[in-house]
């Protein structure tokens, strides 16, 4: 018959687990406490606040000095430094053509071949049916300008030249507007606009060169109390490029 060796068994196996575990615990108690990477880092920025290096006593005084020249700084203004200050431009009445000319943006010269030429004598009349010759303006500087009621930049000019008239003498300037459309639409224009210069219709009239060879509008002839032809130019003029290039010689 077999024996039942159990309870011979067991003992032995609590003791070894009791063994087992005393000899875990004494290595637990034996070790260093590990340290974790969370207060390492508090550690290291903890050490760097109670205790400042050299090189950080160093930049907050220059923090410091900054904070105090900074309070100390004037005012800033929209004043430019003297070595940066911006002359202002030279005046457009004083300039010459050629000065004129290099300022051109929306606008410029045309049919040079006929500067200094005399100007083609014509007829024609304005939106009341008078006739209107050109030699009769002879003594004053005489504007022409080619235009249409269409023409987009010929109804930006318009304010323009209603304030070159209303700052020039009749004796010394005549504005002469030249349209080729019917009389009765350049007139209800004419009305809208509040025009107050001389407005001529060539209608069906051939007109002498160079004022028949009229591409692009607005064109603009410049011409001196003597007659001749001092600058053509194509597309808008503004007002100031407008009287400096009628005082320029």
């Amino acid at each position: 018959m077999e024996q039942d060796k159990s309870p011979v068994f067991w003992p032995l196996v609590y003791l070894s687990t009791a063994a087992f575990a005393t000899l875990i615990i004494w290595i637990i108690i034996k070790l260093p406490p590990a340290k974790h990477n969370t207060e390492n880092s508090f550690a290291r920025e903890s050490t760097i606040a109670e205790k400042p290096n050299k090189e950080t006593i160093e930049t907050e005084e220059n923090n410091s000095q900054l904070a105090a020249d900074e309070a100390n700084k004037p005012a800033e203004t929209n004043t430019p430094p003297k070595a940066f200050a911006v002359s202002p431009p030279k005046p457009l009445s004083k300039m010459t053509i050629d000065d004129v000319l290099k300022t051109a943006r929306t606008w410029g010269p045309a049919y040079a071949d006929w500067n200094g030429k005399q100007a083609p004598d014509f007829t024609l009349p304005d939106i009341n049916g008078k006739p209107h010759k050109l030699s009769d303006y002879r003594g004053k500087t005489v504007l022409i300008i080619f235009w249409a009621t269409w023409c987009r930049p010929c109804l930006k000019e318009i304010p323009h030249l209603i304030e070159l008239r209303n700052t020039t003498g009749e004796d010394k300037l005549a504005i002469l507007a030249i349209s080729n459309e019917s009389p009765a639409l350049v007139k209800r224009a004419a009305a809208d606009f509040k025009i107050n210069y001389t407005v001529l219709c060539s209608g069906m009239n051939i007109m002498p060169p160079p004022f028949n060879y009229i591409y692009s509008i607005p064109s603009s002839f410049f011409i001196r109390p003597d007659g001749k032809i001092k600058l053509a130019t194509e597309g808008l003029i503004q007002l100031e490029a407008t009287k400096a290039i009628i005082q320029a010689d």
